[in-house]
């Protein structure tokens, strides 16, 4: 049975759904590797040291500055720092509702489950319907631990995920990546789109992969647990690059088909010119909401 990490109120209009919050991710163990004295086996520790005074110090001689300008900082102390922390409330403060195509997903980080609290069993699953019912998501304000957070409270189900997002200054603009200048003539994308429908899925089944990495390097861990000696592996040879956009679709496309049926519905799928994929009163709702978002 998970364990509640935090409880909190969730402002719904004048009405208060108390609630639970609980992880709703788990890292897995993480393969890490220490550093050793390599005559003797030992573990290296790590001390504070001064440059300038020459001399390794203690905890309580250190303070924590800020660099305004380089090598010039302003102090602060402990009780100054947490003077600036946000006051938790416990509460989350919805702001708005908002369509779910509204928010890309670039914007989430971590997400937490919301379970109801002690009274909120109603108040609670009627929130989840209503978000259901109107496929919109309910953007809110969230404080703890000192900081304050943009979340956003989405249907899972029965139930509520509170997505912590990230804040726009958090976020790197897309223009800032050169993209090029590319001329797709309409075979190449007929070819592309049959390509993609011909690996295309209906639903998406996480359990079918996992970390293969972390399992080769636990297997080569135990290995040496055992005693047994290991040899290294080969490099992966890189693969001849394609030049030839045209013959790389063909050749992808001569390769067995996972779904035959896919691949005829695409043949009957119509293809816009690129006139008309130029044409601005063509272009479709996502490009003008990425076009409206990158102008922020």
């Amino acid at each position: 049975m998970p364990r509640a990490i935090a409880s909190a109120q969730i402002a719904f209009g004048l009405v208060s759904i108390p609630v639970k919050l609980f992880s709703a991710t788990e890292a897995s163990e993480k393969i890490s590797f220490h550093m050793l004295h390599k005559d003797c086996g030992s573990r290296i520790q790590q001390q504070l040291f001064c440059p300038k005074d020459e001399r390794t110090l203690s905890r309580d001689e250190t303070v924590k500055g800020y660099e305004f300008s380089r090598g010039q900082y302003v102090l602060f102390s402990e009780e100054e720092l947490k003077s600036l922390e946000e006051r938790a409330t416990q509460s989350i403060d919805i702001t708005e509702f908002l369509p779910q195509t509204e928010i890309d997903p670039i914007y989430f980080s971590k997400a937490y489950y919301l379970g109801p609290d002690k009274g909120g069993d109603r108040a609670y699953a009627l929130l989840s319907k209503a978000l259901q019912e109107t496929e919109r998501w309910a953007l809110a304000k969230y404080a703890a631990r000192g900081k304050q957070y943009l979340v956003v409270l989405r249907p899972l189900g029965k139930g509520l995920v509170m997505q912590q997002l990230y804040y726009p200054n958090e976020v790197r603009a897309l223009d800032e990546i050169e993209l090029g200048e590319a001329n797709i003539k309409d075979n190449e994308l007929r070819m592309a789109v049959q390509l993609a429908e011909m690996g295309a899925a209906d639903e998406f089944h996480p359990e079918n992969y996992h970390d293969e990495v972390s399992d080769r390097i636990r297997a080569v861990i135990q290995q040496k647990v055992e005693g047994q000696d290991i040899t290294a592996l080969e490099p992966e040879q890189p693969r001849a690059q394609v030049i030839d956009l045209m013959e790389a679709l063909k050749a992808s496309l001569a390769a067995p088909p996972r779904k035959q049926a896919s691949a005829a519905k695409v043949a009957r799928m119509p293809i816009r010119t690129e006139k008309e994929r130029k044409s601005p009163k063509a272009a479709p709702r996502s490009a003008k909401v990425a076009k409206a978002r990158s102008s922020r």
